[in-house]
């Protein structure tokens, strides 16, 4: 008979409130109903007793088990579920909300020019502006909201290192929580500034906006370099749950970052083409949203610029609410196994881009009424707001391991479509007001479900073989 060698050892992981058994081959980990049964014929000599030690599962663990070997585990699923209970009093959860304190910083940064401006040129005219974040911020000018595209652009570099981290710090049933609460501090963000920002500086003067978000921007850094940490592993303040809890629940994927990336292997994935295409026809709506709407709401609908300062807001604290409640609702429904994760992409995507279809199309019919036009908008930036966590984060359900990589491509074909939409948009509007708003619409809803259909037909959220550890 052979013998155990004494590399093998014994591991009772806590996972949360479940205790994760496995047995710690020098090959791998093996769960519990595999583990091979010790008898006295297992050994040669009765007197020959194997070394058994039991630890907890660490770093050591992680780094002999292969990525993927512990899969479909009940352990480790009952496990996931029952943690996800506890709450958001977590590192993992207080690194999402120093994230998003991060990104609610970058926006405000960049868009509090375009409020202070007027102030800076005239100092005199500000007893006369009750609110030079509604009054200035929605004339729709080319100006005044090119600040707002670059605050997205700054945002979208940033966002590539903080997917990256959710890699490796997210489980599988938290994620959509997880980055959802990260990246909804840039509405929120946009929607401090425009309600804010004038009343700044017309009570303390212009050079406040810049000392009070400048100085929650270096806040946001100190605890950035203080608390923000790579792995959970190395994280001086996590406790052991915790930790373990997050390692025994990424051993399920394949993590690890890999230098060597398979350019052609991607060309071919139709996955991952899927969605190259939904990322650009979403991002044709947004940038529209973006540079024009603040212009539809005060030309078209005859609004003055204070209630269009103010509508305008209200739709960014619309996105931001719908942002975040997307991802818990994402999480709640794969931890309590009502849908798989495809469906959930899908169902998400699907979701935020035919409604806001629908009702910006019907937009050109409801014009008489302002009621009736804002719930269409606001109905609109609420579904759309579902699509971050639809195929806008697909990409790390095939890829993980090159995450940072596709983010920054993925981005590349975001910002194209920045600059084709809004471009495209003008010139129809510059033809013929009332005709140029239904085409922009009508050819946004166009481009938004042809790249619906592709995602559909050809998303999946396995990871690809081309992103497998060879």
């Amino acid at each position: 008979m052979r013998t155990l060698h004494s590399t093998s050892l014994s591991a009772d992981h806590i996972c949360g409130e479940t205790t994760c058994k496995c047995w710690v081959l020098a090959e791998g980990v093996l769960p519990t109903a595999e583990r091979p049964e010790q008898s006295d014929q297992t050994f040669p000599s009765a007197n020959a007793r194997p070394r058994v030690t039991r630890t907890n599962m660490s770093t050591r663990a992680e780094a002999k088990a292969p990525e993927g070997d512990i899969s479909n585990d009940g352990d480790l699923n009952s496990a996931q579920t029952q943690s996800s209970k506890k709450g958001f009093c977590s590192v993992r959860h207080g690194m999402a909300l120093i994230l998003h304190l991060c990104n609610f910083s970058i926006f405000t940064q960049q868009m509090n020019l375009s409020i202070a401006i007027p102030a800076m040129v005239n100092n005199t005219a500000l007893p006369s502006l009750p609110n030079a974040s509604t009054e200035r911020l929605p004339t729709g000018s080319p100006n005044s909201w090119n600040e707002t595209l670059q605050a997205s652009e700054v945002v979208a570099m940033v966002s590539i290192g903080q997917y990256s981290i959710w890699v490796k710090w997210a489980p599988p049933m938290e994620r959509n929580q997880l980055i959802s609460i990260t990246i909804s501090g840039s509405p929120l963000g946009a929607l401090i500034i425009l309600l804010s920002g004038g009343i700044l500086c017309q009570t303390l003067g212009w050079p406040y906006i810049f000392y009070i978000f400048g100085g929650i921007g270096f806040a946001c850094s100190c605890l950035w370099f203080l608390l923000i940490y790579d792995d959970p592993v190395d994280h001086p303040f996590i406790s052991t749950h915790e930790r373990d809890y997050i390692v025994c629940s990424r051993a399920q994927q394949d993590f690890v970052p890999d230098w060597s990336v398979p350019i052609k292997a991607m060309m071919k994935s139709l996955p991952l083409w899927s969605i190259i295409v939904s990322n650009f026809s979403e991002n044709w709506y947004f940038y529209i949203n973006m540079a024009y709407m603040p212009t539809y709401i005060s030309s078209v609908l005859q609004v003055s610029l204070t209630d269009s300062g103010f509508l305008s807001a209200l739709m960014l604290g619309v996105t931001f609410i719908c942002t975040f409640l997307g991802g818990l609702l994402a999480d709640f429904l794969l931890s309590r196994k009502i849908l798989r994760l495809i469906i959930i992409r899908k169902l998400f995507t699907a979701i935020g881009v035919l409604i806001p279809a629908v009702f910006s199309v019907s937009l050109s019919w409801v014009t008489s009424s302002l009621n009736i036009t804002m719930a269409f908008l606001v109905l609109c930036v609420a579904s759309s707001s579902l699509c971050q966590t639809g195929a806008l984060l697909n990409f790390l359900d095939i890829a993980p391991r090159y995450s940072g990589f596709l983010k920054g491509f993925l981005t590349v074909f975001s910002q194209i479509s920045g600059a084709i939409s809004p471009t495209v948009a003008g010139f129809f509007i510059s033809q013929d007001s009332e005709l140029g708003w239904r085409n922009t619409f009508l050819l946004a809803a166009a481009i938004n479900v042809s790249g619906l259909v592709f995602y559909l037909i050809f998303a999946k959220a396995e990871v690809q073989d081309w992103a497998k550890k060879q």
